[in-house]
């Protein structure tokens, strides 16, 4: 979900490594320097290296942070308007990383398998034509699912996805109604959410599929303006993120509180 320079640096292995070369600069002090310098600073009444300082109060920090974002939940940012109007541009949202499997920093070994997406989740990965992005889409086929794509309707496993309660959609962001766009209720499984639709405009192009086994099938709310799997393919099981839980703040021009620790449906 990039959008700017800031969005495309690995952060990450940022924190793997700070918190790696802090940690290691600690150790090394305590078991080699340490014993000498407090009985230095015993004699002297010194102070401790500025360096180790800074190392002594960054490190507990780091790792924290590390550990919180890597296997618990992670924020992200929403940049477009892919999920209207499930998810707005400005929107913060916290995921779950054990939702779909515990995995290691930077290389993303599953190391425990605490669950697989279900359809409807809204679901963050890895962009399968290029890792280094993350998108965010709802999981409408599972591994081994037809999917059928016709008339801006889809039909899995022969159970159509019905659509209905169709109401003009007017922006939360600016209170304004948005030419062209009609807002729809999807029903998943019995579990409903609000789609986005411009039926003046030509539709996306339609078909029959047929998910892999270890693949998924994901699409954006917004389905008419929305780069998703209908174009590029499926996404295999080892670039699933986590869980889209919750908008935890939205800031775009000002903030919608609303929004705020609202759960993402």
């Amino acid at each position: 979900m990039p959008s700017n320079w800031a969005d495309k640096i690995n952060f990450p292995l940022l924190l793997v490594v700070a918190t790696a070369v802090t940690g290691l600069i600690w150790l090394i002090d305590s078991l080699l320097f340490a014993p000498k310098r407090k009985a230095s600073l015993r004699a002297e009444n010194g102070e401790l290296p500025i360096l180790v300082e800074y190392v002594q109060s960054f490190f507990p920090v780091l790792l924290f942070v590390l550990v919180l974002r890597s296997f618990f939940f992670e924020p992200f940012k929403i940049p477009s308007g892919s999920m209207i109007p499930t998810l707005l541009v400005g929107d913060f949202i916290l995921v779950s990383k054990f939702s779909y499997g515990v995995r290691l920093p930077v290389i993303h070994t599953k190391i425990l398998d605490t669950g697989s997406p279900e359809r409807g989740d809204v679901a963050v990965f890895r962009y399968p034509q290029d890792p280094r992005l993350d998108y965010i889409k709802r999981v409408i086929g599972l591994p081994g699912d037809t999917v059928v794509y016709e008339n801006r309707q889809f039909t899995v496993n022969g159970v159509l996805l019905d659509t209905g309660n169709d109401q003009k959609y007017t922006s939360p962001i600016d209170e304004r109604e948005v030419r062209g766009a009609i807002q729809r209720q999807e029903l998943i499984d019995g579990e409903g959410h609000d789609i986005l639709e411009y039926p003046n405009e030509a539709p996306k192009r339609s078909g029959t599929i047929v998910v892999p086994e270890g693949h998924y099938f994901l699409v954006g709310d917004n389905r008419d303006r929305s780069n998703d799997s209908r174009f590029w393919g499926f996404v295999p099981e080892g670039n699933l993120v986590g869980e889209a839980k919750y908008i935890w703040m939205h800031w775009n021009k000002g903030v919608i509180w609303s929004r705020l620790a609202t759960a993402i449906k």
